[in-house]
């Protein structure tokens, strides 16, 4: 029977009791007619209630059934066409619909998960208590274990890895090196800082660089012995010539038996001053070579970039103003406090300000700065820019290179000796140039 038909009816025959109800107690029918009446009429008042919220308990059993994620119910639907149906209908349609989103999801959790298991990288998911949710397969056979609970169990592998791993904040990296029994593995940890439902966690990547180490460290070798050759032979080539002609007119000389005039003495004492020049020549290479390779650990100490600049200023004075340059300083805050060597990083600075000088040689207005400031990072940032010619893009790739030099007079270990000192600050040296602009060496400082 259709819900409003039955619900109406019901009301119907209630009202009915009740106006006999009423006329018998107005006629003063016998009790036991109206006693009949009474209980009929509730019986009447309770089948209409519970008529009414049959409804409304299927409506709270469907929302329950949702609630539990228990979408597996089906109503049964007659196709009478009454509300009833048409209620059962659009029940089990929204349950389907809502049963094919749970299997969709769990599809995708399970496609995501066999992806992250899979990774080629190391993933490890961990919350604030340091309790592990999720440890991925590669992240098992970097660290050679098989399961890991808690983070601070790292610990009892490597404790720089795990040092690393608590502290890193969301885009932080740093290069681990862990034992192996496969051999030393260089890790590049890298860190994302997460809120999901209110429940923070950490994703830690672990990637093992060691090959890619090996073939930058094997391309720079190539890059060395290419660059040492080249300046090798360069210096050899006129001594060994130089000398052989100078030996073979002397054989000559004693097999002949003649004299050495003057003139001819003269020749070989030039040959001989250019043999020792160029032989003064590669040991100084080899000197820088050697000064190149063997930087000293920096000593720390507190320095006042204000006066860092200063005194780069007091130092290249009478070169700034013999070639007209403009020494411009910026800090930013003015009392910029750096922690490192100084002599060191006096040494970078120099490098880079001539470097400047000599970019600005042929430029009207000869411009330099030196800027000194943090930037949105909290790292610590010394700029040096010039608006001279710039520099080449195929020049830009090596100037970090040992021994590459774009000047007829340079020995090419000035930007390479600058970046091995950045490095062993545990910071970095970028450049940015554009042709006929000016160029921009950047020293960042993790503070």
């Amino acid at each position: 029977m259709d819900y409003k038909i039955g619900l109406l009816g019901r009301i119907f025959v209630l009202t009915l009791s009740l106006f006999f109800l009423a006329y018998m107690i107005l006629t003063e029918a016998g009790v036991f007619a109206i006693s009949l009446f009474i209980i009929l009429t509730f019986v009447q008042l309770v089948l209409l209630i519970r008529y009414a919220e049959s409804s409304f308990n299927k409506v709270r059993q469907f929302l329950d059934n949702i609630k539990q994620n228990n979408y597996s119910t089906v109503y049964p639907v007659k196709f009478d066409g009454t509300e009833t149906d048409d209620l059962h209908i659009e029940f089990n349609a929204i349950l389907a619909k809502l049963k094919e989103d749970q299997i969709e999801k769990e599809a995708n959790f399970h496609y995501f998960r066999t992806v992250f298991q899979h990774l080629s990288i190391g993933l490890i998911t961990f919350e604030a208590d340091g309790s592990v949710q999720i440890l991925n397969t590669a992240a098992k056979r970097m660290l050679n274990i098989e399961k890991l609970s808690h983070i601070q169990e790292i610990a009892s592998i490597n404790k720089e890895l795990h040092h690393a791993i608590e502290n890193l904040r969301t885009g932080g990296s740093e290069l681990i090196k862990i034992a192996h029994p496969d051999g030393i593995m260089q890790l590049s940890v890298y860190a994302i800082e997460l809120v999901l439902r209110d429940v923070k966690f950490k994703l830690v990547s672990l990637q093992n660089i060691q090959s890619e180490l090996e073939e930058k460290e094997m391309e720079a070798w190539q890059n060395l012995i290419r660059v040492l050759t080249h300046e090798i032979m360069n210096s050899i080539a006129p001594i060994s010539s130089l000398a052989a002609t100078i030996s073979m007119d002397i054989n000559q000389k004693l097999k002949q038996g003649a004299a050495v005039d003057t003139d001819e003495l003269q020749d070989y004492q030039m040959g001989l001053a250019t043999i020792e020049k160029r032989s003064e020549g590669l040991i100084n290479f080899v000197s820088d070579f050697r000064s190149l390779a063997h930087i000293p650990a920096p000593k720390f100490s507190a320095i006042n970039i204000r006066e860092l600049f200063d005194q780069m200023d007091m130092l290249l004075q009478n070169q700034l103003e013999t070639q007209e340059v403009h020494l411009h300083k910026e800090i930013t805050p003015e009392d910029l406090l750096l922690f490192a060597d100084c002599s060191q990083i006096e040494q970078v600075l120099i490098n880079l300000t001539q470097n400047a000088i000599h970019a600005v040689e042929n430029v009207p207005e000869k411009n330099i700065f030196l800027r000194g400031f943090i930037d949105d990072h909290g790292k610590i940032i010394i700029e040096v820019e010039d608006n001279g010619k710039g520099i080449e893009e195929e020049a830009l790739n090596k100037i970090f290179i040992p021994f590459f030099t774009t000047k007829k007079k340079g020995s090419g270990i000035g930007l390479s000796l600058s970046k091995q000192i950045m490095r062993r600050h545990k910071g970095n040296i970028q450049v940015k140039s554009v042709l006929n602009e000016g160029t921009v060496f950047k020293l960042i400082f993790n503070a």
